[in-house]
């Protein structure tokens, strides 16, 4: 092959999954690597090796972002440095936007910087689609417009495009036409073998050749290669692909019972429930007090003479005077009866504090009971308690200290939700649905409560998993609990 040739007129490799085409691509990477600048765009993965042994640097483009995709590409071309960018760990819109941006940036580039660069595009119908897929309009055609600057004007700026497709039938005509060199591998459906014959200037009856093909083998025409149509073998390769590709291994000894086990296994962690500490019982407290060294008790200090006192009177006794009582209107069970009755009213919990609090006021004066001795932030305190569901017998559960605890280290938007999932897990209870987490969070809305959720699991206070059935688990690390699965759409199941 002709690299000079090459860099002038463009390569098209055509084959199905299987034929070769990465194989063939690798070994003109590596008969080529001492002689030009590579670019490869790598969907899969597949060409990292090559820096272990030609030096290419691999570029992860998951770790970038767009704009430094194109800065990363103008930097290539300025320093002449060979380089794979590996798309691997993107969805198929994220590579499109990422490939775009790093072809753009090879492109767009002042003149003294049009060197000779060989830009390989594996996958090619991924980032020029003939039609449009289920990614946005955006992706796909700020994709195909850069694939479409490669092979039509990226000539004159030394970018000499080599593209391979599974199908050229998912390759957009505008760049599949400007490639003046084909390889066309092992093909089976008819129209794909009838184009390639096309391409190739053979004889349709002929399109046959095409099915026979062994993998590694293809049909080459162009200037770079012959002005006739010849059948070529790749040669070997000097690096592979992490994909070993399939291989018969023999399968694992196990018991029906411990196959259902591993496919059947909850997703969710198993974590310890919370035992309480034992009290030690009176007779196991008397055994550690007999082994217990003895504790010498320093005498009191002799209390200095009081100087109002006369010598020899005693003093004279006064009880202390009792705390004033409280009027019984105004004892605590008053006021709990004015929250639990105003927190029980259907739509009271998704209100606003304040006005919850002037309603609190109100009645508390109906009722002449003083108002003010609960102020706003105890308040608080108790309508997040009340949006949680959390009652006095959850509240009396061993442990539940523990819960409390760590919900005061929590800024106020999270408590009561955290709340309520310690009492869900301390009660072995469903996880809570989605429609209970949005009230748990004092909100209508279970969008906005579920995005509260999500943030305690980035923050770390709580981890969501999903079971095969699709019900929902929430594990509290610092607490070791787990709810029970639940399912995200039930209805309000328990309220404490």
């Amino acid at each position: 092959m002709s690299l000079e040739e090459l860099l002038a007129t463009r390569l098209l490799v055509q084959g199905n999954s299987g034929s070769g085409k990465s194989h063939l691509l690798r070994r003109l990477i590596e008969q080529s690597a001492h002689a030009v600048q590579q670019v490869v765009i790598d969907p899969e993965g597949d060409f990292a090796s090559l820096a272990q042994v030609f030096g290419h640097v691999v570029v992860d483009a998951a770790a970038q972002s767009e704009n430094g995709m194109r800065q990363i590409a103008s930097r290539t071309r300025q320093s002449r440095v060979s380089v794979v960018v590996t798309l691997e760990n993107l969805d198929t819109e994220r590579q499109m936007r990422h490939a775009g941006a790093f072809l753009n940036g090879l492109f767009d580039i002042d003149r003294e910087f049009w060197t000779p660069i060989l830009v390989v595009v594996d996958e090619a119908q991924l980032f020029a689609p003939a039609v449009a897929g289920e990614v946005s309009d955006d992706a796909r055609k700020a994709s195909l417009e850069a694939m479409t600057n490669l092979m039509c004007r990226g000539r004159k700026r030394g970018l000499a495009g080599i593209i391979a497709t599974q199908r050229l039938a998912k390759l957009a005509k505008n760049v599949a036409a400007e490639a003046s060199n084909f390889l066309m591998g092992r093909t089976f459906l008819d129209i794909d073998m009838q184009r390639a014959a096309d391409l190739l200037g053979i004889d349709r009856r002929q399109a046959e050749v095409f099915r026979d093909l062994e993998r590694g083998r293809f049909v080459g025409l162009g200037p770079a290669l012959s002005r006739r149509p010849v059948t070529i073998a790749i040669g070997e390769v000097k690096t592979h692909s992490h994909a070993g590709g399939a291989k018969l291994l023999p399968l694992p000894e196990m018991t029906r019972e411990e196959a259902k086990g591993l496919l059947f296994q909850s997703n969710a962690p198993q974590t310890p429930r919370y035992v309480p500490e034992q009290a030690l019982g009176t007779e196991a407290l008397l055994e550690t007090l007999d082994h217990a060294p003895a504790v010498v008790v320093p005498l009191l200090a002799a209390a200095e003479p009081r100087p109002d006192l006369a010598a020899g009177s005693e003093p004279e006794f006064r009880a202390p005077e009792p705390p004033p009582a409280l009027p019984e209107a105004n004892q605590g069970g008053g006021i709990e009866a004015v929250l639990d009755q105003l927190f029980g009213e259907e739509g009271a919990i998704g209100r606003s504090v304040s006005s919850l609090y002037d309603e609190f006021l109100a009645r508390c004066r109906t009722r002449r009971l003083s108002g003010r001795v609960l102020d706003i932030v105890h308040f608080r305190r108790k309508l997040v308690l009340a949006q949680a569901g959390i009652t006095a017998s959850i509240a009396a559960l061993a442990g539940w200290d523990l819960a409390q605890a760590q919900a005061n280290a929590l800024d106020e938007q999270f408590q009561g939700l955290f709340l309520h999932l310690a009492a869900a897990a301390l009660q072995e209870l469903p996880c809570p649905s989605d429609a209970m987490i949005a009230q748990a969070c004092g909100s209508h809305s279970q969008r906005r409560a579920l995005g509260v959720l999500t943030r305690m699991q980035q923050m770390g206070v709580v981890e969501i998993y999903e079971e095969l059935n699709g019900q929902r688990v929430v594990v509290l690390p610092g607490l070791q609990w787990r709810t029970a699965p639940g399912h995200t759409s039930d209805p309000l199941a328990w309220s404490g």
